[in-house]
């Protein structure tokens, strides 16, 4: 399995847009906070987030493809279980249904970035220390705030047994703790 520093350049190698870069920094971030109450692998489970949409601009944009391509690239370098995860985080495009805690954990996690950074953006100070856990469960009411970000799929935090709140609480401490490297 490769290391963290080996990943990180892995990405600045595949991924130029630093968005994309930060959102996959948040990601890890969020796995490594759920590995650690979920009592597992916290390595696997943030290289699982900070290489999940490393083939984006390779597969440009394609959603047909993306992450089957990363899964591909990662399948020497991870274990079975985060390639798998990766390849389902998409799984709506592949045709895959997530089964795993894992799995389950990485597309909510990975979709929860999109909604807390947008949530950030719109206070006065567009910072992660003034947002509340509350404006964010607000926030996944308004279908029409950050309409892309799909509500149901931060929702399969249930499937590994936390309930929104709390799910959100740790996404955003998570994020918190890199909140200079996010920008936020």
């Amino acid at each position: 399995m490769i290391g963290r520093e080996e990943a990180l350049q892995l990405l600045q190698e595949k991924i130029q847009n630093i968005n994309t870069q930060r959102h996959m920094l948040a990601t890890e971030a969020i796995m490594q906070a759920l590995a650690k109450k979920l009592d597992q692998d916290q390595e696997t489970w943030g290289l699982c987030g900070l290489l999940h949409d490393i083939d984006l601009e390779q597969v440009g944009g394609d959603m047909q493809k993306h992450a089957a391509v990363a899964a591909e690239w990662l399948q020497e370098k991870l274990p079975e279980e985060a390639v798998q995860a990766i390849r389902a985080h998409n799984g709506e495009n592949l045709g895959i249904e997530r089964e795993t805690e894992l799995e389950h954990a990485l597309a909510a996690a990975e979709t929860l970035t999109g909604l807390v950074v947008a949530a950030t953006l719109v206070l006065p100070s567009k910072k992660l220390t003034d947002l509340k856990v509350k404006s964010v469960t607000k926030r996944m009411k308004e279908p029409r705030f950050a309409a892309s970000v799909c509500r149901d799929t931060i929702r399969e935090c249930e499937k590994i047994n936390m309930e929104l709140s709390e799910f959100v609480e740790l996404g955003i401490g998570a994020m918190r703790n890199i909140s200079t490297e996010l920008g936020l």
